[in-house]
């Protein structure tokens, strides 16, 4: 615990300095924030083996990272340095494997939208201290989240499992086929919502939008759409109290 915080406030303390050193002093700053960080480089690497490219260019490509977060850090916008650097290793590892491991390729729009949601992944995380959620993604991009999800699930593209590879439990792959798809369900739920959701006003999907797909609270939407929060709570239990009398007559 005590060798973490030292390399937290050795770290903080050389960011400091970089912003004021000339260009030599700034280099050798920069090459100590790396020493300081190369575990933990290491470790992000280390998450992104066996999937076709060797676990040393990844580490590689992982340390660019991480000196490509020590020169881009800002340390007015936020003290967490880790918090900005892991995605931007993660970054990093993926735009290597978009650019040489892909062995399914999805749709060039996929590939395009991967590499942009991997940077709004970055600059996000600085100011937000986490890791955005695909909602915040999708609002950064101004992309429906149904398009970033996609994005974010074609990362399996790089090394696919084999059908034949056993699982956790040893199953068998003909046991794994034969299970059941959740997206029937998922398929079953739309039609029905459809019917629903047809006779919405705008307004209500505007409002049923803001806090079921971009999770935004009572209050955000009250400022959204011009009404007091408690407005907004009544008209919320109105909607989905209507809502689920239209379900159940379905």
């Amino acid at each position: 615990m005590n060798q973490l915080r030292d390399r937290q406030q050795d770290t903080a303390a050389a960011l400091r300095a970089v912003r004021e050193a000339d260009d030599d002093t700034r280099a050798r700053l920069e090459d100590e924030i790396v020493r300081l960080n190369l575990g933990v480089a290491s470790e992000v690497a280390r998450r992104y083996r066996g999937r076709g490219i060797p676990i040393e260019d990844l580490q590689q490509v992982a340390c660019l990272g991480l000196l490509k977060a020590a020169r881009r850090f800002d340390p007015d916008r936020g003290s967490d340095f880790l918090g900005y650097a892991v995605p931007t290793i993660r970054g990093e590892l993926r735009r290597h494997f978009r650019d040489l491991g892909w062995m399914v390729r999805p749709p060039r729009s996929i590939q395009e939208l991967q590499a942009k949601v991997t940077a709004a992944d970055a600059a996000l995380s600085q100011g937000l201290g986490r890791s955005p959620s695909p909602s915040e993604i999708a609002e950064h991009l101004d992309v429906s989240i149904g398009r970033v999800v996609e994005a974010l699930a074609a990362n399996g593209c790089f090394s696919p499992s084999s059908l034949d590879h056993a699982g956790p439990e040893e199953e068998s792959a003909l046991v794994r086929l034969g299970a059941e798809d959740p997206g029937y369900a998922r398929a079953d739920a739309r039609v029905t919502l459809r019917s629903v959701l047809g006779g919405l006003s705008s307004r209500e999907r505007r409002i049923l939008e803001l806090r079921f797909v971009r999770g935004c609270t009572q209050a955000e939407i009250g400022t959204e759409i011009g009404v007091t929060q408690t407005q907004v709570s009544r008209q919320l239990s109105a909607l989905l109290d209507r809502l689920r009398l239209n379900l159940e007559a379905a």
